[in-house]
């Protein structure tokens, strides 16, 4: 099977995972259920004799093959990573559809996708054995699991690690009966470990807890919750697992939005499903990510919440003069002065960084709110006045008279 692109006028064949999901249907003269043609089952075949083998070494496999090597490839002592990873997608092809009823090559179900959808199915299958509805803490316990082998997947080390993870993900989602877009994880195999590596695993994170409904996919309920309320907001110091969300929180300091899978549940920007498929960075996300890795620091071992409403850096910074006769006004000045001329959402990142332990010491909290608002529209060149607008606001909260103590 073949088409022709548009950009390069030449000739290409299609993935064997997508011929063999085009030309799944009746067999000539039969009426029963649609299935391959005897050439796809034959492929299916070799695709499992791949498992575990190395890419080149399966006489089976090459034909099935559309990443074409060349003369050097061949002779050099390690194959190219297209093609390495063409050899991953389909040995992990051909374990899922092993068995199906219907092609697993599922066109825009990202690998996030498939496994949120996974996390609705076991849940609902849960409630059904049951009887009844889950609690929270029931449904986070139910699909853990889900969540564990996706977290293993996208903090693997190298590409054989992660093919490995994948292998175990693939099992549970053929055996829920969900399909997955092998054209897509080819190409993000294809981006592992290269300067792609953030696209791919904030795609997955996103994909993963898009809150948009999951119906076209699967009968199965969406799982519930509010997903407009920021962690922040909500937050109870007195919960037993606050320990260790402060501490998934801490550790994406210093790294880029929606590449640590610790942090991935905790996200609430806005963002439609075809944004999230393709793992965007918006500056929403980048905002978000970094007001709440400051959150994970500033809550760290207070018994109250360091989220206060109403409180800007100014007026945080006023607070902290008022209760610390010793504070070096000059200083904190200086500290503060530097905040409000950041050039851009880094520089202010940075400087909030070494302000925060001080509030935390002297138990005193920040509108989170109000600073992911600001660290979103601090340099965004829509909005040009906002720079100015927030820094006076900022010097005015710590000018004013009587602040409260």
């Amino acid at each position: 099977m073949s088409a022709r692109t548009a950009a390069s006028r030449k000739y290409y064949r299609h993935y064997f995972w997508e011929e063999f999901t085009s030309d799944w249907g009746p067999r000539s003269g039969e009426r029963n259920q649609p299935r391959p043609p005897v050439w796809a089952e034959q492929g299916l075949r070799a695709l499992r004799e791949g498992l575990g083998r190395a890419p080149g070494t399966v006489a089976g496999m090459r034909h099935l093959h559309r990443v074409e090597l060349t003369d050097a490839a061949r002779s050099s002592e390690r194959l190219p990573l297209t093609y390495r990873a063409e050899h991953a997608a389909l040995t992990l092809f051909g374990l899922h559809q092993h068995g199906a009823a219907q092609p697993v090559h599922r066109p825009g179900v990202g690998l996030g996708t498939a496994c949120q959808v996974m996390r609705v199915h076991v849940t609902a299958e849960s409630e059904k054995a049951a009887g009844r509805r889950l609690t929270a803490t029931e449904e986070q316990r139910v699909a853990a699991p889900v969540r564990r082998r996706l977290t293993a997947a996208a903090t693997a080390l190298d590409l054989d690690e992660l093919v490995h993870h994948l292998h175990g993900l693939v099992l549970l989602l053929r055996r829920a009966d969900i399909g997955l877009d092998y054209t897509r994880l080819h190409r993000d195999l294809c981006d592992w470990l290269t300067p792609h590596h953030g696209r791919v695993l904030r795609s997955w994170g996103l994909q993963y807890t898009d809150p948009a409904p999951v119906a076209q996919i699967t009968q199965a309920r969406p799982s519930g919750g509010d997903t407009e309320s920021p962690y922040w907001s909500g937050f109870d110091p007195v919960r037993p697992e606050t320990g260790a969300e402060l501490a998934a929180l801490r550790s994406g300091l210093g790294e880029e939005a929606g590449t640590v899978p610790a942090m991935w549940t905790f996200y609430r920007t806005r963002m439609g499903s075809e944004l999230r498929t393709r793992g965007a960075l918006t500056r929403d996300l980048v905002a978000e990510h970094a007001a709440l890795t400051l959150f994970g620091i500033h809550q760290q071992g207070r018994n109250q919440s360091m989220h206060a409403p109403g409180t800007s850096p100014g007026a945080a910074c006023r607070l902290l003069l008022a209760r610390n006769k010793n504070m070096d006004r000059t200083a904190l000045e200086k500290r503060l002065g530097a905040l409000i001329t950041s050039l851009d959402t880094g520089e202010l990142t940075h400087h909030l960084r070494s302000l925060v332990p001080l509030l935390r010491q002297a138990d005193i909290g920040l509108d989170y709110t109000l600073l992911r608002r600001a660290l979103r529209d601090w340099d965004d060149p829509k909005r040009p006045d906002a720079q100015s607008r927030i820094r006076n606001a900022w010097d005015h909260d710590f000018r004013r008279e009587n602040p409260q103590t």
